[in-house]
């Protein structure tokens, strides 16, 4: 019978107080046992490494409890490491310094010290290079050097936060592969890992079960278990069909209108964020899918078809369902007649189909109905920011107006002025006309 190491039990990430309080991670509950690699999968902003930090004891959640080896944590916990998508090494420390720390702050003396750190360094494929300082090494070797510390204080848990993404294709994958070699061979003394990640590939590649969330708030929505041995062949059909359905749980199903516009900031119900994406991304995809012969699209597929992150794609899709462009069902997208009429429409008549869609989202159309109301129907940036940050956190809320402004502009509703960081509102006689016509 495998051991239970970790619990959490309705965990609540709460910021903020009165009435700007805003819930970051929600009602999660998850277990993990000796011998599990699990990954927290989801889009940007829904929590895992939030969760992550709760469990490594870097925070306190705001309500719940983190019960490890059926003990409640309190303060940090003292078997687990963590290794964050950011190098985070000493420059002026040599490798094995850097590595010697970790056994140090554990109480280990010399030479045990140095002769663990440099059968680490072994391990990882760094032997050779202890005299090294971070600057002479790549990205590569630096996110070793990072494992490596980690595991010097033999955690019971490793914590990776995204470890592979500051890093480049190949030598993402090269450590991926040397990560797992290490994990499946028993050559580190860990006994679980839990990995957050956005790449969907990747943990399907990696881990043996995932825990898929979602945002606003960050909450798990699916768990799913990859039945699969290692090592992994990614074009294989039973890969691919992993990845089809992790796709599917992520992407959803285009629900009703008001369901997929949600609400305006002020107004009862859900508001609704504005994904992160230019105009002319969202373009190149609806141009893509309008160019082929096939009325559905495997999501999963156009990720390496248009050669782009998972995270970014899902944001697409997302917005072609706002704006009621395309439409999503089983992990699958397909246009709709507005996508494909916006798909084959000159660029002039782009810009007014856009303009005819996205004042219809309810944020949009909060932000034009103030700057009407306003003196000269212009407003500080400052002014709409504030406005949003009782909706949002302060950091959400400055990307919103950014979101807000860069598609205002697109679709010529408003202008912006730089220099004075003010939002003005657009003459709308041209629009009228066009609103009336699609």
């Amino acid at each position: 019978m495998t051991d239970t190491l970790l619990q959490l039990e309705h965990v609540y990430q709460v910021y903020g107080s009165g009435v700007r309080q805003f819930t970051a991670v929600e009602d999660v509950n998850l277990t993990l046992s000796d011998g599990e690699f699990v990954a927290l999968l989801g889009p940007s902003g829904c929590g895992k490494s939030t969760l992550l930090r709760i469990i490594a004891g870097l925070q306190p959640a705001s309500q719940g409890k983190v019960v490890y080896r059926g003990e409640v944590l309190q303060g940090v916990n003292p078997h687990a490491s963590i290794v964050f998508q950011t190098f985070a090494l000493f420059p002026w420390l040599s490798v094995l310094e850097n590595v010697s720390l970790a056994l140090k702050v554990k109480g280990i003396e010399e030479p045990e010290r140095g002769r663990r750190a440099e059968d680490l360094l072994d391990r990882v494929g760094l032997d050779g290079f202890e005299s090294a300082y971070p600057r002479e090494l790549s990205g590569g070797m630096r996110q070793k050097v990072g494992f490596a510390r980690a595991m010097a204080v033999e955690p019971e848990l490793l914590c990776l936060d995204e470890p592979f993404s500051a890093l480049d294709v190949l030598s993402a994958e090269s450590l991926r592969g040397e990560l797992l070699e290490l994990w499946t061979e028993g050559k580190i003394p860990t006994k679980a890992i839990l990995m957050v990640s956005h790449n969907i590939e990747e943990v399907i590649y990696m881990a043996d079960r995932i825990i898929v969330m979602d945002k606003e708030p960050g909450r798990i929505i699916a768990e799913h278990k990859i039945g699969l041995p290692h090592p992994r062949q990614r074009k294989s059909p039973e890969f691919q069909a992993q990845v089809d359905l992790v796709y599917a749980t992520l992407a959803g199903q285009t629900r009703t209108e008001k369901e997929e516009l949600g609400s305006a900031p002020g107004e009862a119900g859900h508001t609704r964020q504005l994904p992160e994406i230019e105009i002319g991304d969202l373009a190149g995809l609806l141009e893509f899918l309008a160019e082929t012969d096939r009325p559905k699209h495997d999501i999963y597929m156009l990720e390496d078809e248009l050669g782009i992150d998972p995270d970014h794609l899902l944001r697409l899709t997302e917005t072609a369902e706002l704006l009621g462009f395309a439409s999503v069902s089983k992990g699958d997208i397909e246009l709709t007649p507005l996508g494909q009429t916006f798909a084959e429409a000159s660029i002039l008549a782009r810009k007014e189909i856009f303009a005819v869609r996205a004042r219809r989202l309810p944020m949009m159309r909060w932000l034009l109905s103030m700057l009407r109301a306003s003196e000269k129907e212009q407003l500080k940036r400052q002014i709409i920011e504030t406005a949003l940050s009782l909706d949002f956190p302060p950091e959400v809320a400055q990307k919103q107006i950014e979101t807000l402004i860069n598609w205002g502009r697109y679709g010529e509703l408003l202008a912006y002025e730089d220099d004075t960081e003010t939002i003005f509102l657009e003459p709308e006689l041209s629009r009228v006309k066009v609103a009336s016509e699609v």
